[in-house]
């Protein structure tokens, strides 16, 4: 991150992105959803993780089919994009339950998007597969991920900016070294 600009190999690099969740497509068409984005004049895709595909049971992950993340994104670079990756733990996107896994809320007084540490034991375990399966796709190590969200859009949610601190340390340990970002309007958080 330039004082101005992004910056991609130390020239300005201006992003152009769309989202596409995977999920949502069939994988068979995968390739040809980002062939049209890159035809809209996208360079980039926003790719969103959706906890409760990948850890439909606790510390039981699945990245196959439809929740194949690595994929999609070996396919986004085979196509010329970049990925700008939100993992969550929320993600929102009109997902059941923002992507949480209904197992959190076996407990009954859990409190999501907040420091409880029955709430970030799991996220800390889901991240840090997140970053096992992803973290070589990371543009540092040669894949397309230019940078990933910590969270999603939690100032319209909650004001707690130690919460989001534990978050960005939870992305830094699972080992994402490229920029973290959040989406919130300066006032909210």
């Amino acid at each position: 991150i330039g004082t101005n600009d992004f910056l991609l190999d130390g020239q300005r690099f201006q992003i152009r992105c769309g989202e596409i969740h995977a999920p949502r497509v069939p994988p068979e068409y995968w390739r040809h959803r980002l062939q049209m984005a890159k035809a809209m004049g996208l360079n980039t895709v926003c790719a969103y993780l959706f906890w409760n595909m990948h850890e439909p049971r606790p510390g039981e992950f699945n990245w196959s089919g439809p929740a194949d993340a690595a994929e999609f994104c070996r396919l986004a670079q085979e196509e010329g994009l970049w990925v700008i990756l939100r993992p969550g733990p929320y993600a929102c996107a009109e997902w059941e339950m923002g992507g949480f896994p209904w197992w959190l809320l076996k407990h009954d007084d859990i409190k999501l998007r907040t420091r409880d540490p029955r709430y970030l034991d799991a996220v800390k375990r889901y991240m840090r597969e997140v970053g096992r399966v992803l973290g070589s796709q990371q543009v540092t190590k040669g894949g397309p991920i230019l940078m990933v969200q910590v969270e999603n859009e939690y100032g319209f949610y909650g004001k707690d900016a130690e919460y989001m601190g534990e978050l960005r340390q939870v992305l830094l340990d699972s080992g994402f070294d490229v920029p973290l970002f959040a989406c919130n309007p300066k006032d909210h958080l």
